[in-house]
């Protein structure tokens, strides 16, 4: 169902073109942020030029469609991978890239010896069924806290 394309790994190369994806995708459905791209270009450059970071871009006819990326963290058990942003340009939705993404960066993480995946996302609505078709399950034994200053 996806449009034919290429996944490689997220480079700073192509930044701006990352930061229209995030800004327009996060400020739909079912997010409603108001991002401008410069903020956005600002939120993803801080998560590529972490020395953790990994990420994956989806690109079509030679344009980037859509990327995940996130950053890994060293605990007592083993390494685990946070994934901060999976988005797609709102021309790309609804073709399967997103779980062609998935799929292909859990794959990676899996070759990488990494021993969990953590997100977050929407309480409600599709996202979280979209996640469990991948495995992902609301966590028992912690919650996500927080507050606002």
């Amino acid at each position: 169902m996806n449009t034919k394309g290429i996944i490689q790994t997220c480079t700073l190369e192509h930044l701006d073109r990352y930061a229209v994806i995030y800004a327009e995708a996060f400020s739909g459905e079912p997010w409603n942020d108001n991002w401008e791209v410069a903020d956005a270009k600002i939120h993803v450059a801080e998560l590529l030029e972490s020395p953790q970071s990994f990420g994956l871009e989806y690109v079509v006819e030679g344009e980037v469609a859509g990327f995940i990326l996130g950053t890994s963290m060293l605990f007592h058990y083993g390494r685990t991978f946070e994934i901060n942003d999976l988005a797609l340009a709102r021309s790309h939705q609804r073709r399967g890239i997103a779980s062609t993404l998935l799929e292909a960066f859990m794959n990676e993480m899996k070759q990488r010896n990494i021993k969990a995946v953590h997100l977050i996302t929407a309480g409600e609505g599709v996202l979280p069924q979209f996640y469990e078709r991948f495995g992902f399950k609301k966590e028992d034994m912690v919650i996500l806290m927080g507050k606002e200053i």
